[in-house]
């Protein structure tokens, strides 16, 4: 026998929470499967107040931390960094910089198996994940055939229920996300309007160019927060609720936005799920 030869390398299992539905129900499921498991939240410092709080009441579930990963700069400095120039779905500077990158700085060179909350429901669904060769992807709820209706049994039987958000929110992620649609921009107005103010803030436009940087495609903040164009968006919201006729009373976003709206979701998995 090789007495030199190098031992086994030990494997992390880490499970990445977002302070959303699917994330979470993951967590709640693997609780007893994989006692070892660590918790991670990437936390950008531009979360809802709702996250926090839930993350909170999820810590004492768990009955262990969940470890909070800050990044080596804020959003703020990484804008100045970037003259202005918003994150868009197109070029996710936050995702990668906010969010993988203290997930990758954390697990380091780590045998890691990292645990992802995509259902057997939508195996169409990517995104951004690490694509680093020592952290592997494992999907439970793909493998175990769970679909949206156990994850919120999971949920429900739990006492967690969904988070507070989505009564006017669709997904999780920073108050400011791209992937808002417009009426949960009303929502972020009228739930949270010193962060609707703040990200108008980050909005701007450029005085040799006349380009717009704006989150919402072709509108700014500004003009959304109009009462008028709100009123627009609250009718056309209205009309596509009429569309799903199968719909009922007090459903949240994250339930009236049909699965074949989201079919082509390219969203962020570790801000989203």
């Amino acid at each position: 026998m090789d007495e030199t030869a190098a031992a086994p390398q030990s494997v992390r299992h880490i499970l990445s929470l977002s302070g959303g539905k699917d994330s979470t129900a993951l967590a709640i499921y693997m609780k007893d499967r994989i006692p070892e498991m660590e918790y991670v939240f990437c936390d950008t410092g531009e979360e809802l107040p709702e996250t926090y709080e839930y993350l909170d009441k999820l810590e004492v579930y768990l009955g262990k931390p969940i470890e909070r990963l800050k990044p080596d700069n804020s959003f703020e400095e990484l804008l100045k960094v970037r003259r202005g120039f918003l994150p868009s779905p197109q070029v996710r500077w936050c995702t990668e910089l906010l969010k993988i990158k203290p997930f990758e700085k954390y697990i380091g060179d780590d045998l890691c198996y990292s645990y992802v909350g995509i259902r057997a429901d939508e195996p169409h669904r990517k995104g951004y994940i690490s694509t680093k060769p020592n952290i592997i992807a494992r999907y439970p709820f793909i493998d175990d055939g769970l679909i949206k209706d156990d994850i919120f049994q999971i949920l429900d039987e739990s006492g967690l229920g969904l988070p507070e958000y989505y009564k006017w929110r669709s997904r999780s992620g920073c108050y400011f996300c791209f992937f808002q649609q417009r009426i949960e921009w009303v929502g972020l107005l009228e739930n949270h309007g010193d962060l609707y103010e703040k990200a108008i803030k980050f909005e701007k436009e450029d005085e040799a160019t006349g380009e717009r940087y704006t989150w919402a495609a072709r509108e700014s903040l500004e003009e959304l927060k109009n009462p008028e164009r709100i009123e627009q968006i609250r009718e056309e919201f209205a009309k596509r609720q009429s569309r799903g006729a199968k719909l009922q009373a007090n459903q949240t976003l994250t339930q009236i936005f049909s699965d074949e709206e989201l079919s082509g979701d390219t969203s962020c998995l570790i801000c989203h799920l």
